[in-house]
């Protein structure tokens, strides 16, 4: 929940996005989620002599196993010998065999990245003449499968967890410290514990097999598991574990000691009590809460920086100032989200004894206002960072789930101005309800209980008359007599007089408006949070648009000055259906009159290769009327076609349509027009 935005509040704000125009138009250059922006022999070459062996370069320094590069022949064998090495900078190879016969050849990649992702890729090259191949490597990546499912899982409720305990204990602390002995809120903090534990465990079991085979089976494999705490990632899960004890500590101290009674002293005849000094107690309460506000920011702050450390903050542009700028991403979060979960816990859950009040809501709601100020300027300088552009909003899959994330921010705020109007009228008529409650209790307390304890004497009365000459009766029921009857008669009063309340309370239309409002701020808060994990696994914008602008100039530059007169057209397509974005590309050589050999290759947009049902080229000539003339190319490995005798009768300018369907209904045509001859 939010404050109304006062003036200063707004200036505030439009200096804020002025500030991120700026940066998005002067933005340098950065990587993060590795891409790879070069290889050699380059994807769908065509060369003369085996080479000794294949390089690949990515966008940032990736660490890798023993199989993170395969080359394979047409057959499926492995030609590749020894293990992959860092060459110079960013390039690895791997040597190969020599005296390879011609064929085509296919080059399977898997490593990780400096910010944790896997990233695993294909592409083939042929020797010779390009032939076919029984390669199939589509399902290359480790984090398609239930091991992935499993892994981006974990991660959710391990953000889940940790905003629900460092907001919900936030809550309690700073807001409402009488919701300390409320059991449901003790609950819902020590749950968000539980689940942070039980998910960083989970996510250091499945890491290993995550970043490489992908195997349920090696979840278990204490040498993969051995592996993985050598590793940045292992280590910032271990230093979570850590951090979690000593979370688990400060839990047990806050709900112990603002859920207990004020202390007393007893005297040694058991006959008095002395109450302590009311400024000694409330200092020591003052000096607790210090105590608690400091080792809580602490073990907070580890914990969100576990995150930072090992993902996409610890790599890239400006990575020192990264880092503590998403550690006060998290708490920002953590503070409104997980606050907001615990005040929805105790709008419904809460005794009717012990009702969370109208000032708890509103210094949350004060914490949750400046919660939202600081997301606004981390998530500015964090999508400048990632993105770089204002087109990587909505040419890259990360700029497209950070405008749904922003967009669902926006809708969270526009509740929250609904939540602070219903605690404004809560106000209002609280002191009225406070009058009523009174009075309700003193007509009670002059009604009922009066009858009960009539009742309950003469009973008892009646009762211990005749155990008097009742010679069978225990003597030892009469050494306390009523004293059960008086605590049952008690305990049903009390019963009766919270149902009451808590009957009153829910009747107030402004509190009933404000558990709705909160509710639903609840709701959007969960969709937000998952697609916050998506975003976290997505590769950034920036490192996106890099990998193509790499891949388009490194393929273009032959089509002008090449030797061998090859043409090569890069065209995006997007059919609108899932999974239908990509790039396909036109290699024809020697792009002159005659016969011609043509390669068709597809890649998703972070340039991975794959299949789709049916791709068709046609060749059109307009100027001179001739065409289209078609071509159906044969499927050679993953994301590759091949069509050999392509004729072109006639030199020109010559329009090249590129039909690619990705479903059955999902099509489209991409054209581009080229010299030819």
């Amino acid at each position: 929940m939010t404050l109304t935005i006062a003036p200063r509040v707004r200036t505030l704000v439009l200096l804020l996005l002025a500030a991120a125009c700026a940066l998005l138009a002067g933005a340098g250059p950065a990587s993060a989620h590795a891409a790879v922006t070069g290889s050699d022999p380059g994807q769908g070459a065509v060369v003369d002599k085996a080479p000794a062996r294949i390089s690949l370069t990515f966008s940032e320094q990736v660490a890798m196993s023993d199989n993170s590069l395969r080359v394979l022949d047409p057959e499926g064998k492995r030609v590749d010998t020894g293990k992959p090495a860092n060459v110079s900078g960013t390039t690895y190879a791997v040597p190969l065999h020599s005296g390879l016969p011609d064929g085509t050849y296919t080059v399977a990649y898997q490593v990780v990245s400096a910010d944790s992702h896997p990233v695993a890729g294909a592409y083939t090259f042929s020797i010779g003449a390009p032939s076919k191949t029984s390669v199939s490597v589509s399902g290359q990546s480790a984090d398609d499968g239930l091991v992935g499912w499993l892994y981006g899982f974990g991660r959710y409720v391990s953000y889940a967890g940790f905003i629900v305990m460092a907001g919900g204990a936030a809550f309690v602390l700073a807001c409402w410290r009488r919701g300390a002995g409320v059991r449901p809120v003790q609950r819902f903090v020590v749950s968000g514990w539980v689940a942070l534990t039980a998910a960083t465990l989970a996510l250091l079991l499945l890491r290993g097999s995550f970043t490489g085979s992908g195997k349920v089976a090696d979840v278990f494999d204490l040498s993969l598991l051995g592996q993985v705490l050598q590793t940045k990632t292992g280590a910032a899960l271990v230093s979570r574990l850590l951090l979690l004890a000593a979370a688990a500590l400060f839990i047990a101290v806050l709900f112990g000691a603002y859920a207990r009674p004020s202390p007393t002293t007893t005297l040694t005849d058991g006959a008095s009590h002395r109450q302590p000094d009311p400024g000694e107690d409330a200092q020591e309460k003052r000096d607790l809460t210090f105590g608690l506000s400091i080792g809580g920011v602490v073990v907070a702050a580890g914990l969100a920086a576990s995150w930072a450390m090992s993902e996409h903050a610890s790599v890239g542009l400006q990575a020192g100032i990264a880092m503590p700028v998403d550690v006060i991403h998290l708490l920002a979060v953590a503070a409104w989200l997980g606050g907001l979960g615990a005040l929805l816990v105790a709008l419904y859950r809460a005794p009717a004894d012990t009702p969370v009040d109208r000032p708890a809501v509103r210094r949350f709601s004060q914490i949750a206002f400046g919660s939202v100020l600081t997301l606004i300027a981390t998530g500015t300088y964090q999508s400048w960072r990632q993105l770089g552009s204002w087109s990587a909003f909505t040419d890259t899959r990360y700029g497209q789930l950070l405008l749904a994330k922003i967009g669902l921010v926006v809708v969270m705020v526009g509740i929250a101005w609904i939540s602070r109007r219903w605690t404004g009228r809560l106000a209002e008529t609280a002191p009225v309800e406070a009058v009523a409650v009174r009075e309700k209790e003193r007509v009670g307390a002059a009604t009922e209980p009066a009858g009960d304890v009539a009742t309950t004497a003469a009973g008892d009365g009646d009762a211990h008359a005749a155990g008097e000459s009742d010679p069978d009766r225990d003597p030892e029921s009469d050494k306390q007599p009523g004293t059960e009857r008086a605590a049952q008669l008690a305990r049903q009063q009390a019963a009766r007089d919270a149902a009451r309340q808590k009957r009153m309370r829910d009747a107030d239309p402004n509190r009933f408006g404000l558990r709705r409002s909160v509710l639903a701020e609840a709701g959007i808060a969960v969709v937000l949070l998952a697609v916050t994990t998506v975003l976290t696994q997505t590769e950034p914008g920036r490192t996106e648009q890099e990998a193509k602008a790499a891949s388009s100039s490194s393929a273009s530059a032959p089509s002008d000055t090449g030797a061998s007169g090859a043409l090569t057209l890069n065209m995006p397509f997007d059919t609108g259906g899932e999974d239908g974005k990509g790039i396909v590309t036109i290699d024809l050589d020697p792009a002159r009159v005659g016969d011609n050999e043509m390669h068709v290759f597809v890649e998703r947009p972070n340039g991975r290769a794959f299949d789709i049902p049916e791709v068709k080229v046609e060749f059109t000539l307009k100027a001179k009327d001739i065409g289209p003339l078609p071509v159906v190319p044969d499927h050679i490995a993953t994301g590759h076609w091949s069509a050999n005798g392509v004729q072109i009768p006639m030199a020109g300018d010559w329009q090249v349509d590129v039909t690619v369907r990705t479903s059955d209904i999902d099509e489209v045509t991409v054209s581009k027009n080229a010299q030819i001859g």
